[in-house]
């Protein structure tokens, strides 16, 4: 973790001219959609969504067809409020940045992007949209490019997250053949033709492979931490409140479709609560402020998707709670782990404490953000941890289980209390335990202000949690139609979940004295793990296997490639045919062949035979001129007097020229192929073959159109004015055709008469 949660580099206070002129419609845009989301709020929350449609791609299902529903609403205005903040953190944080255009159009992007995901009404809508968060996501983890440790971060991020959109559009691909639309009003409206579906255990594998991989699940968690070599703004907007929620967002919006299964819920729970308590345990054995973060962050999306995974009402209203909780809190705290990097270069938490004395207003939106994270009232953070509590407890009859899960979510939220107190109480009232790089200098005051603000929203939700009750309620009923859950509330009275909070926080404080005894110390990468499975795969396996394939197929044989080549066409030309059972239809009747065509059909079998078994080149050329004629012939016998004249000329001028280079060529074939090999190629040749007699036969048989022939003949005169009629198909009928292959012709001549040109040189 050392290296690659490295201090951001210093900033200077330096004015930068021009440094703000991306800002004004950057920050315009964000507060715009904010409004926009806002103003349609109640709407939305009383059950009337928003709506607009554009057709884009009719043809394929594809609409820009964009849905503004209580769930979505949550999404948008976390999307556009946070973006707001960060975009004003920004202008003091990325001072003397180089590149800031790239930044902010980047930052901007992926606004977009995010905000147009959890808008979309149409699946293929909502994928090119994921797609987008994917590479703008790679720009904005990458800014620093010149170094090596971004590049790393930002290709791995890609890879992983984009790996998994691809196995996430294979998914929506399946759903769309199940519906036969990609609309997702269509396709809710009917969830269990799915679920009866055979495909219905693929579309689920490969949906939750996308969403897992964006929400950093286990085993596809190692990127997030990674990613914290993006600047400060970068990770509290992309990691804690927007892109790493777009797999929850997914999961919410599919429960219908792909929820009510043991499949949906042993996966999920199962992945949850492995993640929950990885990233919990990883968090406590780092020593970087955003290092901290980011594992708690994995632990809390690990927590989301567990809760979405019980499938009750009141899982699903903890799930939706502690989203929102979440983003306002980490989003706070990552903007307070920036603000101490700033002042004092350094996130190393073993040197932070005493920072209050330089930065008060800084350290109480620091205490306000770790309370909430801790749980305590009357936070938001309190509210969530209360359902999380209850909605584990009454998940199942069995009492095993539920206390189980409950065990689980107290592990991970003791863990998130004592690093709270790290947070919160250790930098600002802990005593330094070092030097720091750089004296605080005083504090811009929009270092301070979006964080104050998002963590006093958790603050005011949690005193008013009517605030909230409305879209949530809403946004169930959403994720599991027919579910109603209940009123959310700051006070539930005395219960076992309450008990439960009042254990976690003993535990959490048990944890914290732990972690100050012992304070964690840099780890390396174990020999076992995501991380390195990742890069044995990506650095040793997979180079090795491209290499390997290189040097098999690309080996310098003309005669291996053609044999390679003939092999795929016989796989997937054969394999369509057979599939698609089209070869049963085909016909060959021997009624309409008289013995000439069969005689002239049995020379040329034999003249074929001829070029590959003779001794000697010039035999080897006598032959194929003899296939040529009879081809010639066979043209001849059906009434194409055209094509039998030009396939004379054609087959002449090749054995001149055959024989023109004949005497630079040995008398005798020199290659010798070994039996295995021989047989090979043999067996290939004898496929090639038997497609080809397959495709004329199913040619013969079946018929898609009414033949074209009838209407040359009586079109020809009238259209075009002609009465020979092969000449007015290659003039006019097809005059773009004869254009192509005289233009291919011509630039073979160029090319022949250019390598004609260079021989004389040298000569």
């Amino acid at each position: 973790m050392a290296s690659h949660l490295a201090t951001d580099r210093s900033k200077t206070l330096l004015r930068v001219p021009g440094w703000r002129w991306p800002l004004a419609p950057v920050l315009a845009l964000a507060l715009g959609l904010f409004g926009f989301v806002l103003r349609r709020a109640p709407a939305a929350v009383a059950g009337t969504p928003w709506e607009a449609a554009l057709d884009w791609l009719p043809a394929l299902g594809l609409s820009l067809h964009l849905r503004l529903d209580s769930l979505s609403l949550i999404f948008a205005l976390l999307i556009t409020g946070i973006g707001a903040l960060v975009v004003a953190y920004s202008m003091p944080y990325m001072q003397g940045e180089q590149g800031l255009g790239r930044y902010y159009a980047s930052l901007t992007l992926f606004m977009l992007a995010m905000f147009g995901l959890v808008m979309a009404g149409n699946l293929l809508l909502l994928f090119v949209f994921w797609e987008l968060t994917s590479i703008s996501s790679y720009l904005l983890i990458g800014f620093r490019h010149e170094e090596a440790e971004s590049q790393e971060a930002a290709l791995q991020a890609l890879l992983v997250t984009g790996a998994g959109g691809l196995a996430m559009l294979a998914g929506i691909v399946l759903i769309g053949q199940v519906y036969g639309s990609f609309d997702l009003g269509v396709i809710l409206a009917e969830p269990t033709r799915l679920r009866a579906h055979p495909l219905y255990g693929w579309a689920l594998g490969l949906i939750l492979a996308g969403a897992f991989t964006k929400s950093a699940q286990f085993p596809f968690h190692f990127w997030l931490p990674k990613a914290m070599v993006a600047p400060t703004p970068v990770s509290a907007y992309l990691h804690s409140a927007t892109m790493v929620k777009a797999g929850i967002y997914l999961l919410a919006r599919l429960s219908p479709l792909l929820g009510g299964s043991i499949a949906w819920q042993a996966t999920l729970t199962t992945a949850g609560g492995l993640t929950m308590l990885l990233g919990a345990w990883q968090a406590l054995r780092q020593h970087d402020l955003k290092g901290i973060l980011a594992y708690t962050t994995i632990s809390t999306l690990g927590m989301m998707v567990a809760l979405l995974g019980l499938g009750t009402a009141e899982a699903s209203q903890a799930a939706l709670v502690t989203l929102v909780a979440h983003a306002l809190y980490k989003g706070a705290l990552f903007l307070v782990a920036g603000a101490v990097d700033h002042e004092t270069g350094t996130r190393d938490v073993r040197l932070l404490g005493g920072f209050w004395a330089y930065g008060p207003a800084l350290g109480l939106v620091a205490a306000l953000a770790a309370l909430s994270m801790a749980g305590l009232p009357p936070t938001l953070g309190f509210v969530a941890k209360e359902l999380g509590y209850s909605a584990a407890l009454e998940w199942s009859e069995q009492a095993i289980a539920s206390g189980g899960l409950a065990l689980l979510v107290l592990a991970a939220n003791a863990c998130n209390v004592a690093l709270a107190v790290v947070l919160g109480y250790r930098v600002f009232f802990g005593e330094p335990g070092g030097p720091w790089p750089r004296k605080p200098h005083g504090m811009p005051w929009l270092l301070v202000l979006p964080g104050l603000l998002l963590a006093g929203a958790s603050w005011l939700v949690g005193i008013l949690p009517g605030l909230l009750d409305g879209a949530v309620e809403r946004a169930v009923g959403l994720v599991l139609p027919g579910a109603h859950a209940g009123h959310l509330a700051l006070w539930h009275g005395w219960s076992l979940p309450l008990a439960l909070s009042m254990v976690t926080l003993a535990s959490g404080a048990g944890l914290y004295a732990l972690w100050r005894r012992r304070p964690p110390a840099p780890c390396g990468e174990p020999r076992l793990s995501a991380l390195a499975a990742y890069r044995w795969l990506v650095y040793r396996a997979l180079p090795g296997a491209a290499s390997g394939l290189t040097r098999t197929l690309q080996n310098g044989s003309l005669r291996f490639y053609i044999m390679v080549i003939l092999a795929s066409t016989v796989l997937v030309a054969g394999g369509t045919l057979v599939r698609s059972g089209l070869l049963s239809r085909g016909s060959l009747s021997s009624e309409a062949y008289a013995w000439p065509e069969l005689l002239m059909t049995a020379l040329l079998v034999a003249a074929a035979l001829g070029v590959v078994l003779a001794p000697t080149r010039l035999g080897a050329i006598l032959s194929l001129g003899a296939v040529g004629s009879m081809v010639t012939l066979l043209y001849v016998r059906f009434r194409a007097p055209d094509l039998a004249l030009t396939q004379l000329l054609i087959e002449a001028l090749t054995v001149i020229l055959l024989l023109q280079v004949f005497h630079y060529l040995p008398p005798g074939f020199e290659e010798h192929v070994r039996p295995r090999r021989a047989a090979l190629e043999i067996a290939v040749a004898a496929s090639v073959g038997l497609l080809m007699a397959g495709l004329v036969l199913m040619a013969n048989g079946v018929q898609f159109a009414p033949p074209i022939a009838r209407y040359y003949l009586e079109q020809s005169a009238p259209l075009a004015h002609g009465h020979n009629v092969v000449n007015v198909i290659l003039v006019d009928f097809r005059g773009y055709d004869t254009l192509g292959e005289i233009t291919v012709l011509a630039t073979a001549a160029i090319g022949v008469y250019a390598l004609l040109r260079v021989r004389r040189r040298k000569a």
